[in-house]
C-alpha cells in the first residue's frame, strides 16, 4: 500500500492518492487531474474512488471531472448536498482498497458541518493514516467562521466552534497514535491560523504539539479558535458552490478564452489583471490595472479571489503566448476563468503613474510621506514598523481607500514587497488624485535595523 501526497505551494493545498494491489483511491484532487491520472498510468492503477472531505472554500476540486473521464465514484457526506452523482459515505461506512486496505469515513464537523475524515487501515486492521481535510491541520484545525453564508447547510462561528471541541473530544481520542495525520493545507493557507509548514505527522505527536488538541474546556477551546482569525477572501463562499455543484473539465473551460493584443479595445466595467513583473508593470501598464504577479510560488490564486469579485468580469495580463495557458489554469484552480473576456499579451503599456520608493533616512522622522501598511491587522499590531502608519489591510484597501486624506505621498509598504506591489497598484486604480510610492523589498532594510 502506497500513501502520495500532492502540495500545491501558492494555495498552501495537499492532495493524496492511495494505491494498492492495482485500485487507487484519491482524496480532495487538485483541479487539474492530470498529475493524478500520470500516476495511474506509471503505477498499473485504476482510479477507483475519489472522497472529498467537504466543499472545499479555498480551490475547485476536480472530483467530477474525474468521475466523468474514468468512472470512478465520488463518496461525500449526504450533509454536503451536493447535484453530481455521487455515492454515500457517512460515518462509520467503510470501502476497500485492492483487496485488504480499508478506508472509514468519520464525521467530524468544526470547520463545515459536513466535513468527513477518512481513515486508512491496511490488511492487518492497522490504523496507518488519517486524511483530516480541513478539520486537522499540523498544528492547528480548522477556522470555523466559512459556513456562515454558504453550503447547503449554514452554521454559526460559535455553534462549529462546539462542533469542532466535540469532534476533538469524541474522535481523536479513538485513532491509533501511530497514525500519520496528512491535512488538505500547510502554512499560507487562509483555512486556518496557524498551520505547521510541516505537513504530516503522527497524531501521537500532534496530541503533544497541537494547541487545539490539548486539554481545555469548551468554552476555553472556542474562544481560543474564535480570536484572531485572518480575513475571509471574497471566493471562498463562491467556491463551495462550485464544489458541491462539480467543475466543469479544466480544458473545456479555458479554451475558448481569446488572446487580445495589448492595444486592443477593453470593456470599461471590467477589471485588469497585470500579472507581469512588479517591474515590468511599473515601465507601463494598462490604465486602472492592478499588478497581481503570478510566479511560481507567489499566491496569485489567493489574492485574485480576495480582490476581485466572484463573476465580475476582468482581462488577464501577461507578458508572451507562453504564460497564457499556465496563468489560465491557475486562475481556474478557484474558478474565476469563466469571468475572463480575454488575454491581454504584451510588453509596451503606456501608463507610468506608480515608481518604487527612494527612501533615505526614517520616514517616520522625515515626514516626507503618509505611510500606510497593507500588513494584516495582527502583524501590524505585533511588528509597527513605521509609529506614525496607518493600518489598512490589503484584502480592505479598495472599500477604505477613501480614508486618506493627504497631500503627501502615499508610501505603501507589507512585510516584504509581494503585496505592497498589489497594493499600490489598487489604490492607484480607485484613488488616482494620489501620489503612490511603492516600498517594495526595501521594507526589508527597515526590518533589519529595527532588529540592531
Amino acid at each position: 500500500m502506497n500513501i502520495k501526497q500532492f502540495y500545491d505551494k501558492p494555495l498552501a493545498q495537499a492532495s493524496y492518492a492511495v494505491w494498492n494491489n492495482g485500485q487507487m483511491i484519491l482524496v480532495d484532487p487538485s483541479r487539474d487531474p492530470k498529475p493524478y491520472y500520470d500516476l495511474a498510468a506509471s503505477t498499473g492503477s485504476k482510479i477507483m474512488y475519489v472522497l472529498e472531505t467537504h466543499p472545499h472554500a479555498d480551490f475547485v476540486s476536480s472530483h467530477l471531472q474525474i468521475h466523468r473521464e474514468t468512472g470512478a465514484q465520488i463518496l461525500v457526506n449526504d450533509l454536503v448536498g451536493v447535484s453530481y452523482p455521487y455515492q454515500s459515505f457517512n460515518h462509520g461506512d467503510t470501502i476497500q482498497i485492492g483487496g485488504n486496505a480499508t478506508i472509514k469515513a468519520l464525521h467530524t464537523p468544526g470547520h463545515s458541518p459536513d466535513s468527513n475524515t477518512y481513515l486508512l487501515m491496511d490488511e492487518h486492521g492497522q490504523e496507518v493514516a488519517l486524511f483530516t481535510g480541513d478539520f486537522l491541520f499540523i498544528g492547528d484545525v480548522g477556522r470555523p467562521d466559512l459556513r456562515e453564508g454558504a453550503g447547503k447547510i449554514h452554521a454559526k462561528r460559535q455553534e462549529l466552534a462546539r462542533q469542532m471541541h466535540q469532534s476533538i473530544q469524541n474522535i481523536l481520542p479513538q485513532i491509533d497514535g501511530k497514525a500519520v495525520v496528512y491535512p488538505a493545507h500547510g502554512a499560507g493557507s487562509l483555512c486556518g491560523k496557524n498551520l505547521s509548514d510541516e505537513l504530516s505527522d503522527t497524531l501521537a505527536n500532534q496530541r503533544i504539539t497541537n494547541w487545539a488538541l490539548q486539554d481545555m474546556s469548551e468554552e476555553e477551546f472556542v474562544e481560543s479558535l474564535l480570536a484572531d482569525q485572518p480575513f475571509i477572501p471574497k471566493y471562498f463562499p463562491f467556491d463551495v458552490e462550485i464544489n458541491r455543484n462539480g467543475a466543469e473539465s479544466l480544458a473545456a473551460s479555458i479554451a475558448g478564452i481569446p488572446s487580445l493584443q495589448a492595444d486592443a479595445i477593453l470593456d470599461e466595467d471590467a477589471d485588469i489583471v497585470d500579472t507581469r513583473p512588479e517591474a515590468d508593470f511599473k515601465a507601463g501598464h494598462l490604465k486602472g490595472a492592478i499588478n497581481i504577479q503570478a510566479a511560481e510560488n507567489d499566491k496569485y490564486e489567493t489574492w485574485l479571489g480576495s480582490l476581485v469579485d466572484p463573476g465580475k468580469a476582468f482581462y488577464i495580463v501577461v507578458p508572451n503566448d507562453e504564460d497564457k495557458a499556465n496563468i489560465l489554469e491557475r486562475t481556474a484552480k478557484i474558478g474565476y476563468e469563466t469571468a475572463v473576456k480575454g488575454v491581454i499579451v504584451g510588453k509596451q503599456f503606456p501608463v507610468k503613474d506608480i515608481t518604487r520608493a527612494n527612501v533615505k533616512g526614517n520616514p517616520d522622522e522625515s515626514g516626507e510621506y503618509y505611510i500606510v501598511d497593507i500588513r494584516q491587522k495582527g502583524e501590524h499590531a505585533t511588528n509597527n514598523i513605521f509609529e506614525t502608519s496607518v493600518n489598512i489591510p490589503l484584502a480592505e484597501l479598495k472599500d477604505r481607500a477613501s480614508e486618506i486624506k493627504t497631500g503627501k505621498p502615499v508610501l505603501i509598504h507589507c512585510a516584504g514587497g509581494y503585496r505592497s506591489a498589489v497594493g499600490a497598484s489598487l489604490l492607484q486604480s480607485v484613488r488616482p488624485d494620489l501620489k503612490i510610492v511603492d516600498l517594495s523589498t526595501d521594507i526589508n532594510n527597515f526590518k533589519q535595523a529595527l532588529q540592531h
